[in-house]
């Protein structure tokens, strides 16, 4: 008995689709092209030298994804925004080491490639590295048949910047008495959201009735990771910063100690900026406990600059200058004891 010729489409991979998507990426890509990359994308390696500005460069790298957010991507059908996350989960990591991103490269993952829903995942990638001044020069699309259920995907990042040795930002300077500075979030960025869908299942509000002015709940939960890069970049050729911290997972309590010495406890003021209101109906709508609030949102402060008493009001202004909403939220004391290095009063 004569069988059937198969191919590698019967088997639920689609060459010509990934061909379609990596030449409608194209243009997109090419917009975030920095000097030192070498090649176009689509070979199998990128080139990228480092630029000679530097004299003694250290490469600092991160790796992210989008957590369950994706799962209201999926649900909403609304992909043009999640990649803009993507790339601020890794950039804005990395920044806080003193680090100037240098080229990103994502892994989109699905069981059936869907060209136009992966190019508006994509175009939002090539847009946040467009915002942060980093190069996407490539990435992987995996089509994998059976792996994923229909109409979902999967997303990761991996973001590489470049520092002076002696400016890399590592909070061992952080003394008592510096000054606590927090930076607005967009919203609850991209953490946190398996108790936000928790909250929207148990509570089923009306998702598209006006929330916040012009701003429906659905756009408010799923409004895009804010790009901190260019903003604090400019602000640190201007002034020393002694630590920063990106609140992502964990909150406000759980990243802000990662920069901080052992004997320092960051005594953050909660009444010092009024909790957005995306973050009032999610504590209100699901119940929940102050402290649990501070360990899973930013609840408004998606980034934590600690800067010397001295430099802390220019540090405001030159932010404030660069478009940057900016809070002095605390101060830095002395630990007593094993007591918590975050509390929020």
């Amino acid at each position: 008995m004569t069988q059937t010729s198969l191919s590698y489409r019967d088997a639920g991979v689609d060459i010509d689709a990934g061909d379609q998507l990596v030449e409608n990426i194209k243009p997109f890509a090419k917009r975030t092209m920095r000097p030192e990359v070498l090649g176009d994308l689509g070979g199998f390696g990128a080139l990228v030298e480092i630029s000679k500005k530097y004299q003694n460069p250290v490469l600092v790298s991160g790796t992210d994804g989008v957590g369950t957010k994706l799962k209201l991507a999926f649900e909403w059908d609304q992909h043009d925004t999640v990649g803009i996350d993507l790339v601020a989960m890794s950039v804005n990591d990395i920044l806080v080491q003193g680090a100037e991103p240098l080229f990103f490269l994502d892994y989109f993952a699905c069981g059936k490639l869907d060209v136009a829903r992966a190019t508006d995942v994509i175009k939002g990638i090539a847009a946040g590295c467009e915002q942060s001044g980093c190069a996407l020069i490539g990435g992987e699309t995996a089509e994998m048949p059976g792996m994923y259920p229909e109409g979902e995907y999967d997303l990761a990042g991996f973001a590489v910047g470049v520092v002076e040795k002696e400016r890399v930002i590592n909070g061992r300077s952080i003394a008592a008495g510096d000054i606590v500075l927090g930076l607005a979030s967009n919203g609850a960025h991209s953490n946190g959201y398996s108790l936000i869908r928790k909250i929207i299942e148990r509570d089923r509000p009306d998702l598209d009735a006006p929330f916040d002015g012009d701003t429906t709940l659905r756009q408010a939960v799923i409004a895009p990771t804010r790009l901190y890069v260019k903003p604090v970049l400019a602000l640190l050729e201007q002034l020393p910063v002694k630590g920063m911290a990106h609140i992502t997972g964990g909150g406000i309590t759980e990243n802000v100690p990662r920069v901080l010495p052992e004997n320092c406890v960051a005594q953050i003021d909660a009444q010092a900026w009024q909790l957005p209101k995306l973050f009032q109906w999610l504590q209100q709508a699901g119940n929940v406990a102050a402290d649990e609030m501070y360990r899973t949102f930013n609840c408004g402060i998606g980034m934590v600059l600690i800067v010397s008493s001295e430099n802390a009001e220019r540090a405001e202004q030159l932010l404030r200058e660069q478009g940057e909403t900016v809070y002095r939220i605390g101060a830095i004391r002395t630990r007593q004891g094993d007591e918590h290095q975050t509390q929020v009063a």
